[in-house]
């Protein structure tokens, strides 16, 4: 199958950990080039060093942006169009949690993730919409959760943040179809990076891995219809189809990739 992804520009935001590193990785195998938005720019740059080993032809640029605020999204947006000369995809990937019954949550900790998971998807799709509306094209892919479609124990405000994206996309599916853009949504299961694996210093998962040991990993592995955990790839894979021209009559959906543990 043609993806059609060969030469176009995409950005990343958090491309340095787990599902945004593979993400990367994916788009550097279909020879697009890539804006790494990443809050550490340090790890983005040992992503970049990942993808020039490829030997794709992919161009990697790293911008350091904390996309809660809106200053420096617009400034990453001015300087990934400077770079590529246009942005033809933007996958929206930074998220944040700590899971904690709501009652247990210090109200900073929650502000976060409505910042981080809600504010900084916003931030992004309303400084690349311009751009893309002046071209009449673009894909924007947003990475919500299943928590967004069911909502999660321990993980309220996460919940109804992710749910947020997902309306999110919707509506704006809804607004600029007529400009020939695309807003789709996906929704990982529980991806937990391997032990041995580079994460940012600034990645939710320095803070939750000792929470997911293997004893609850092989509970939550129960779950699953298939019996098992995804894979950062396998999320990866979700995000490149529907970036692509494969995609081309694909809007406002949202899928899945939780080997069955929401069906809806």
């Amino acid at each position: 199958m043609e993806l059609g992804l060969k030469g176009k520009n995409v950005v990343i935001t958090g491309g340095g950990s787990n599902i945004g590193r593979a993400i990367v990785h994916a788009l550097a195998a279909e020879g697009s080039n890539i804006t790494i938005a990443e809050l550490a720019p340090e790890q983005g740059e040992i992503v970049a060093a990942e993808v020039a080993a490829m030997n794709t032809g992919s161009r990697v640029k790293v911008i350091p942006t904390n996309v809660t605020d809106n200053q420096q999204v617009e400034s990453m947006v001015a300087q990934s169009i400077a770079e590529f000369g246009s942005i033809d995809v933007l996958v929206n990937n930074v998220g944040w949690t700590v899971d904690r019954l709501f009652l247990d949550k210090p109200r900073d900790e929650y502000e976060k993730e409505v910042q981080v998971n809600l504010w900084g998807a916003i931030n992004c799709i309303h400084a690349v919409l311009p751009h893309m509306i002046e071209r009449q094209s673009g894909a924007v892919v947003s990475i919500s959760s299943d928590a967004g479609r069911m909502g999660e124990y321990r993980e309220a405000v996460y919940s109804a943040c992710k749910a947020g994206v997902i309306a999110l996309s919707k509506a704006i599916a809804r607004e600029t179809g007529r400009y020939g853009l695309r807003l789709n949504v996906v929704c990982p299961g529980l991806i937990v990076p391997p032990r041995g694996e580079s994460i940012s210093p600034e990645s939710m998962w320095n803070q939750m891995r000792d929470i997911f040991t293997d004893d609850v990993l092989e509970r939550v592995e129960r779950n699953y219809v298939l019996r098992r955990m995804g894979t950062a790839g396998e999320i990866a894979n979700a995000v490149v189809f529907l970036a692509s021209d494969a995609a081309s009559f694909i809007t406002g959906q949202t899928l899945s990739v939780s080997g069955g543990y929401t069906m809806m």
